[in-house]
Formats: C-alpha cells, structure tokens, sequence
C-alpha cells in the first residue's frame, strides 16, 4: 500500500484537492507510518524542505482517526518569529479540516490569551517559556487545559538541545506528561546532526516507547556552488555585494547585530534595496523587513541566526556569508535555504573580512566537503536547571512538599543524570540563604528570593535564558528595536547616534528608569552595541585548519583567486607546521604555542599552566599566547601531563559563574563543577600533550 493511503480520507482529500499537491515527498511519505503508529520521531531535511508537513499531516490524520477533542497537540519553536511564520499554514491546514490552531508566546495580547483558555485549540504554537507559564499561572487551569495533550511537535529541536532551554523543554513536557498521564508522542524536526539517533532518545525524555529516525541520504558537495572570498573588510564585503548578482534575492549572515546594522547602512549607501533583521528588532520591524523581502526579487537582506531557523521568507537565489558560522551544521543550514526551485543548485558565498575568519571558513568547507557533522550534545549536569524547575513547581503548586516534588521532577532527574544526594544539597542550600522558606516541610519562597526573583510575578523564573540590561529604543510612539546602553556612550548621552533596522537615528532622551530611549531620525552615522559571548571554536574545527594550512595544494576549487593568494601567504607565513606536532613560535614581543585544538581545550590549558606551573597565558581558538618568557617546554610538559587528574579541582572564576543562569541558587562547588564539565575538553588537551611540539625562532620585525 502507497503510505499516502493511509493517511485519514478527509486530509488526503485536502491534500490534493485544496492544497493542488500531487503527491508528498517521498520522505514525507517515509515517514507516515512510524507516526500513525505513535512511535517517538526525529526527522531531518534541509531547511525549507517539508518537515512541518511532515510531522503533522499523519498528527492530523491521527487527531481525525481518534476523534480528538480539546487541545492535542503543542507545537514548540525556539523563537516567536518561527510561530509567527508558521501559524498561517498550520490555521489553513487545521481550518480545511474543521480544526483550530492558535498562537501563544510573550507579545500574544491577554486579551488572546483569554479566548484561548476560553476555548481551547486543536494544535497550540508555543515555546517552552510560554508553556512554563500556563503551568505557572493562576489564570490558567493547567489541569484542565493540558489534560488532553497527546503528540508534541518540536520544530528546529537542534536549537534546544545545544544549551540549557532544551533540558528546561524536556522538563515542563515531563511535567505536561504527569498532567496528561500518558506518554505523549514526541516528534522532533531538525536540519542536519552528526548524531541524529542520539538527538531522537534525548527527545523521548522519560518515554519508554520506540523511536525512530528519518533522514535524507547523505551528499557530497557536488551538488553544492560554494565558494570562499577574501575581500578583507566588511565595507570591502559591501562593495562586492552590491556588485555581485545583481538582480537576485540575497540573504546575507553576519553572527553579530552590530555588524549586521553597520553592513546594512553601507548596502544602503550604495543603492542597494536592504532590510535587516536580528533578535533585537522589535517584532514590527522584523515583521516588515522579513515580509517586504519575501516580495521583492532585487533586494538584500542581512540577518543574523533568526533566519536560520526556517523562518519562510520565500524563493533564495544566493546565501552570502560574512565571515563564517560557527559550525558545519550552522553552515549546512543556512546554505539549505537555497536551491528549492527546479532546476537549482544550493549555493553559499563566503566573504571573509580578515584572515582568521578566512581560516574559519576553509577549515568549515574543508569538514563539509569530508561528510563531517557536529554533534549535538547537551550540555551536561544542569543542576541549575533543577533550581529552577523547583521554583516553577513552587510557583505551580503554591508551594510544595517533598513527595509532591519527587513526583514532579523525578522524571527529569533521571533524564538529566542529576545526583540524588546534590540535590537533597541544593535544596538545603536554598533554604539556607533564604531563596526557599521550609515551613513543616512545604517549600515556598523566602525573603532573599522573592527579592531576587518576584520581579514581574516572577518572570525571572520562569526562562532559562539570562537577560541582558537592554533599552527600548522608540521613534514616537513606534517601538524599533533593544540596544545595550553602551550604545550612548560614544558622545553625550542623548546625542548619540545609534543604528537600528540599519538605519542611523539620533538619541534625543533617555528615559533611564523606564531603560527608553527616544530618537529621532538622521543622516550621519551611527553605530550600536550588544554584549554578546562571542564565538567559540570546537577542536574537530580547529584541527581541520591545520589541515587546510598544511595541505600540498595551491588552490582549491571553490577559492577565490584573492583566497588562494592569501592562503599562499599565510602558509609560507607559517611553513614551520609539522603534520602530528604541536609549535611553540618564539617571537620578540610575546611566544604562541599553536595547538589547534580549539576554545575549549585552550582554556583547560592555560588553567592547568597558571595553577600549576605559574604561566600566565591568553587562550585562542588556535592558538595559547605567552606575553612572558616561558621556560622550555622539555622542562614543564611532563608535569602538564601529570597534573591532568586534578582539573575537577582547578578554580573557577566568578564571572563564569555569574553566567550561569540560576548559579546563585547553587552550592558553589556544584556550580564549579558544572562550570568545569561544560567549558573543559579534556579529551582535546590529552591529544594535545600526547603529540610532539616543536619550537620556532622568529626574528624581530623591525
């Protein structure tokens, strides 16, 4: 029997009568019986590619089969843009069957809000923030309204479980399961992973039941037009884009809002019709920016990640990349958003403004063009995670004792590996500083931490994500976007100029209690600020790098002339690499000990060398930097070796702490802990004081 057949007979109907398709894809169709079926499902296509429908055409048919009523199905997304974008084609769907979908994240007026509680939907669009809510407030019965739950769609899944918002999504749907009591069916759609069975039994949870996993065959780059730019500058990345393809829809990927408004502004200077977008427009501008593009052919649109995630913003004919993504699934995904119409192939143009993002880039293509994708792992012991889903219980429940919280959040211990003896400590550390309050063995919150975390009802509490200080930045009465208040520092408070939806506006007052700031439009240019975390290198990157630096050819296919000439340089610049060694380079002014062994593995590193051997050293991605003299390495590397059992007890620095959202919450020897499993890569420094080294003089430059 065709798979398409056994699809309900009312949405095969809509299918080819409403919609005008002919057939699905054939893994659409792959993928029909293992959900009719209730089985656990991670599938995987590119972007663009048909996984929504995927999903929830054998969901529907499901829902219709089995006469579900009330709300059955949640579908989450880790961004509102995504919902946004998606909520007009699942209503259609939903509708053509005489069923309901709606919409549920933090600019959904109450007024909604209220209509939805009122009368439930078939299919709820939300985020796990949004569902942390309807656990948590009192205007919402949660007992009622989730009861019913039975399938949950998780779109982009590869998002959440890369940090902390994907264990805080596993545990509010353990907690939504407990309400349901049943095991709810868990399909998650995602771009490529280089551990997809993996990523399927993550997203089962708690689940017992089978799972399986769809993905398309892999690919070389044959079918690929990529190409790798050097143009040195990001107004030099400007000049080419407004020359290049001219004509055509480009999407443009910076991994910075600053660089995206500041390329935006010189495209405009040169003519070229360009929207920008990023997380810190407000939702109007992105709204208008992501549609007026959609409907244009001739245009530019520059974005950070927002657009990575599946956001529709119609037919691509090129993807241009400022620098590079930080890894080959990133790289993978982005590049998926061309190449849909007939007859095309996907395409990705990288234009790097300086040589270490030329390196980044030819090490990405380099994995790529091998077959080679990241893995996707969680990041581990989210004891901080715990913290705050006691805090959410709390709030659920109106306090709790200890038998009610074990039935809560055991299933989410066990997923999460969490030690039972840590938490029974983490519990009496809270009560003890007073962010919980025991009274006859009920936890509700105490003095410190209604203090700390009351703000807003609570809102603090109920994300996993830390916010930054950000000001509302307001032309009128017209909300443009969020800024970091280092933004009005470049002259007198409120005459700074600053750059938003890529344009230049003049601060005319600054409302510093409310954090608004008012603008007025203006030629002269201006410029805006957000603190971000930067760019981290994995070692699999780094290593290949060094691949590419050592590697016996002049040129590569998809190099640039000008990235030929310049990777000619930099390897003569650097003919002192040996395939299996580690360099030390002895320059005048500072010595770098080139270890490609990424972030991570640096870090770890220059831990053990201060805490060890008192060498004070600045960690690379590729390499570690010793502004000192630094003894030979014959005299110190076997006592590195040596010292490698004792990284669990390396001292942490506070600020690392302060970025652990909830750390305050914990033990510190537990935050340490957690902050030593997440920012060490042992495995990476073992290889690295396995290999040999060699040394190199370097003469003076002047």
């Amino acid at each position: 029997m065709n798979e398409f057949d056994l699809l309900n007979a009312a949405l095969q109907h809509h299918i080819v009568n409403s919609l005008g398709w002919n057939d699905l894809r054939p893994f659409q169709k792959t993928v029909i019986r293992p959900i009719l079926a209730g089985r656990h499902m991670l599938v995987i296509a590119p972007t663009a590619g048909g996984k929504t429908e995927a999903a929830l055409f054998p969901v529907l048919s499901r829902m219709l089969d089995g006469d579900w009523r009330r709300l059955s199905v949640l579908y989450i997304c880790p961004i509102k843009a995504l919902l946004n974008n998606l909520n007009t084609r699942l209503d259609r769907y939903l509708t053509l069957l005489g069923r309901r979908s709606a919409l549920w994240h933090g600019d959904i007026s109450p007024t909604a809000r209220k209509k939805i509680l009122q009368n439930p939907p078939d299919c709820l669009l939300t985020t796990p923030e949004s569902i942390e809510v309807m656990l948590t407030s009192r205007k919402v019965d949660h007992q009622t309204f989730l009861a019913d739950v039975r399938v949950v769609i998780v779109d982009e899944v590869h998002a959440f479980a890369g940090d902390d918002r994907g264990w805080h999504l596993l545990a509010v749907l353990e907690r939504v399961s407990r309400i349901a009591g049943r095991e709810m069916q868990r399909i998650g759609l995602s771009a490529t992973v280089g551990n997809p069975e993996a990523l399927a039994q993550w997203l089962r949870g708690g689940g017992q039941g089978p799972y399986a996993v769809q993905q398309p065959d892999k690919t070389g780059g044959i079918d690929a037009d990529v190409k790798v730019d050097f143009v040195g500058s990001l107004d030099n990345a400007a000049v080419v884009i407004s020359r290049l393809h001219r004509g055509e829809k480009r999407l443009v990927f910076t991994d910075s809002r600053s660089r995206a408004e500041q390329l935006g502004a010189a495209l405009r200077k040169k003519d070229v019709t360009v929207f920008v977008t990023h997380s810190s427009l407000s939702p109007i501008q992105r709204h208008q920016a992501e549609q007026a593009f959609s409907e244009r052919d001739d245009c530019v649109i520059v974005a950070t990640s927002v657009l990575e995630l599946g956001i529709d913003v119609g037919n691509l004919d090129r993807t241009i990349q400022i620098d590079a993504p930080g890894t080959v699934s990133s790289f993978l995904q982005r590049m998926g958003r061309t190449g849909r119409r007939a007859g095309t192939n996907r395409n990705y143009l990288f234009l790097a403004t300086s040589e270490d993002a030329l390196l980044h880039a030819c090490g990405l293509v380099h994995l790529w063009q091998t077959g080679w994708v990241e893995p996707l792992t969680p990041p581990p012991i989210p004891y901080h995670v715990f913290s705050q889903q006691l805090m959410a219980l709390a709030l659920q429940e109106g306090g709790i004792g200890a038998r009610t919280r074990e039935d809560w959040l055991d299933g989410f211990l066990a997923i999460a590996g969490l030690d039972r003896d840590r938490i029974n400590g983490i519990i009496r550390f809270m009560v003890a500083e007073d962010i919980l309050w025991m009274d006859q063995g009920l936890l509700w919150f105490g003095r410190k931490g209604e203090q700390e975390f009351g703000f807003r009802h609570f809102m603090e509490v109920l994300s996993m994500v830390a916010g930054d200080p950000l000001f509302t930045v307001k032309h009128g009465r017209e909300p443009l976007g969020l800024i970091h208040p280092m933004s009005f520092l470049s002259s007198k408070h409120e005459d700074a100029v600053i750059l938003l939806a890529g344009r230049s506006w003049a601060v005319r007052h600054i409302d510093w209690k409310a954090k608004i700031a008012y603008v007025e439009a203006v030629a002269q240019p201006g410029r805006s600020r957000w603190v971000g975390a930067g760019m981290s290198m994995g070692f699999e990157v780094c290593r290949a790098i060094g691949a590419v630096l050592q590697a016996d050819t002049e040129a590569v296919s998809c190099w640039s002339k000008r990235t030929s000439e310049k990777m000619r340089e930099i390897r003569e610049a650097m003919n002192w690499m040996e395939p299996g060694k580690t360099v030390f380079e002895y320059n005048p002014r500072e010595t770098r000990w080139w270890t490609f062994a990424g972030d991570a593995a640096n870090r770890t590193l220059c831990r053990l060398l201060k805490h060890h051997l008192h060498l004070n050293a600045q960690p690379g991605s590729l390499a570690i930097v010793f502004r000192n003299a630094v003894p030979n390495p014959a005299e110190w590397m076997d006592h590195l070796q040596n010292a490698l059992d004792s990284t669990d007890t390396l001292p942490i620095d506070d600020e690392l702490l302060d970025g652990l959202k909830f750390s305050r919450c914990l033990p510190r020897e537990i935050g340490e802990s957690i902050i030593r499993k997440r920012f060490s890569d042992l495995e990476a420094v073992k290889k690295v004081l396995g290999e040999g080294y060699k040394t190199v003089f370097q003469a003076s430059d002047a």
